[in-house]
């Protein structure tokens, strides 16, 4: 019996790595080498590309794309029809006319910290940094870093506030209204406040 559990039409590689709890769903793919942290959930449709590293708890919803060179902390989500891009400079030939391969491109890194949510058909050019508690808009188009905490909306996508661990937007005190956490800035966006 495994400890994971693969939909029949699921894809999954022989050398992809699969973490306890987790779930893959229908028409699903992970390629070779990329790792599927435990309890992490993948829906219709997804594709996770090689050696693509997903933590533990992650949600990755139906059809979206995480292309090689992207790494997802814990507790990531992603909705629906999510696009990680990852050539730099993306053409399908050369100058010269030939067929471009794996080795003629600039493979980018993405990184996405603990707890940050991606809205749907958002998408993630390659070489940033989505920060820990970071909420992505639905169909924003990412092209820099995210700030831990930060709302990024739009097309390019630009910091709109801040945004709680519970996803609600924080007012201008740092408080939040619903469950009553604070913050506070840091160097790196905001941090909670420590309470006694």
């Amino acid at each position: 019996m495994t400890a994971f559990r693969v939909h029949p039409t699921a894809e999954v590689h022989p050398a992809a790595t699969i973490g306890e709890g987790a779930s893959v769903w229908h028409q699903a793919q992970v390629r070779e080498g990329a790792v599927v942290g435990p309890g992490t959930i993948l829906g219709k449709g997804a594709y996770i590309g090689e050696h693509v590293s997903l933590g533990a708890n992650c949600k990755v919803q139906n059809y979206s794309c995480v292309y090689p060179g992207a790494t997802l902390e814990d507790g990531v989500f992603v909705g629906p029809e999510v696009v990680f891009t990852n050539d730099k400079y993306p053409r399908a030939i050369n100058p010269d006319g030939s067929l471009k391969s794996e080795s003629d491109w600039d493979l980018g890194k993405t990184l996405v910290k603990f707890g940050a949510a991606i809205g749907s058909r958002s998408v993630i050019v390659t070489g940033i940094t989505i920060g820990r508690w970071a909420l992505v808009a639905a169909g924003a188009v990412v092209t820099k870093d995210v700030a831990d905490h930060s709302l990024v909306t739009g097309v390019p996508a630009r910091h709109a506030g801040w945004v709680c661990t519970c996803a609600r937007l924080l007012d201008d005190s740092l408080r939040c209204g619903h469950c009553g956490s604070a913050f506070e800035h840091t160097e790196s966006g905001l941090s909670p406040v420590a309470t006694a």
